[in-house]
């Protein structure tokens, strides 16, 4: 019986599952997950989750004690609610599960830093070791600095809403242990700005990932790369070999089902002899190379505007759910 799509893509790729829906992980069974403000946001809506719900609420009021107000008791259970969904999501993966910092602090490498302290402290409470858990965070130039931080404490960081070579270098120079750069947000900017179509094989975000995984292997950076964000099935076919792909259902789904010859397309000894100009990157080449991406600029900021959106709609549903 021939491999499908998905049983090829895993003999070169990590694949890891993009969702919330504990379900979905446990019927694909990826090594790894990951979860961000609106996946979350999501799953907590599901009726199969309300325990979750409710037993974060209740952590979150004993941990506020008598003194807790209403506010101070939802933040601490969103916290809690996305703790409660990674602690599930190992229960059924082999690998790391990644959590989100609130993307209100993507400006904030102080408040970053303690954010994502709080969230390793409750997993490792419950018993699992931080290397299990990449703490998510957005790739501004002061999230990138917070990760640093984190990296050199044992804190392994995914930083997310990466869109431009400058971002991936500037955190693997850092030492990051993962980049989730978003191929199909790249290839929706570019489709609304110059109003073409894009086959897999000539599509922006495909070309940005390739490029980010040359020069990574090129110069022997351990930071690795997961392409994330999908708008078809064309743009994860076109990215076998990547170090991990985050997937989410629906894909993962078309990929068992399908039996076609999936060929490598990136390959780390290819790139490490290719002809790669290296670029160091401090604060004013970063700001300098960001402000000149005008896809990278807009990108980001609808990213973190996007997660913090979310955010706050998870914030009204927890507090209408503790009244």
């Amino acid at each position: 019986m021939p491999q499908s799509l998905l049983q090829q893509l895993s003999e070169m790729t990590i694949v890891v599952a993009d969702t919330g829906d504990i379900n979905a992980i446990r019927k694909f069974k990826p090594r790894d997950a990951t979860t961000n403000p609106s996946l979350i946001m999501a799953a907590a809506q599901m009726s199969e989750y309300t325990s979750l719900v409710d037993d974060a609420l209740a952590w979150a009021k004993k941990d506020a004690g008598t003194d807790g107000t209403k506010d101070a008791i939802v933040r601490r259970a969103i916290d809690r609610l996305s703790v409660e969904f990674g602690l599930h999501i190992l229960e059924i993966v082999s690998g790391r599960v990644s959590t989100e910092v609130d993307a209100r602090l993507s400006l904030d490498t102080p408040r970053t830093i303690e954010k994502a302290r709080t969230l390793i402290k409750q997993y490792e409470t419950a018993g699992t070791p931080r290397e299990r858990v990449l703490i998510k965070i957005a790739s501004t130039w002061e999230g990138i600095r917070a990760a640093e931080v984190l990296e050199r404490e044992g804190i392994h960081c995914n930083l997310t809403l990466l869109f431009g070579l400058h971002q991936a270098i500037a955190c693997a120079e850092a030492g990051v242990t993962l980049i989730s750069p978003f191929v199909g947000r790249i290839l929706d900017w570019y489709k609304k700005s110059t109003g073409k179509t894009y086959t897999a094989a000539d599509d922006p975000g495909v070309h940005s990932v390739t490029t980010i995984f040359n020069y990574f292997k090129r110069f022997g950076y351990k930071t690795q790369v997961m392409g994330a964000s999908f708008r078809s099935l064309g743009e994860i076919t076109e990215l076998a070999g990547c170090d991990l792909l985050t997937i989410a259902p629906n894909y993962l789904d078309e990929l068992s089902k399908s039996a076609e010859v999936l060929p490598r397309r990136l390959d780390p000894e290819k790139a490490r002899a290719m002809s790669v100009e290296r670029i160091s990157i401090d604060e004013a080449t970063f700001r300098k190379m960001h402000a000149a991406d005008a896809m990278a600029t807009d990108k980001l900021e609808e990213g973190i505007q996007g997660f913090t959106k979310a955010m706050v709609a998870l914030e009204k549903l927890l507090g209408d759910r503790l009244s």
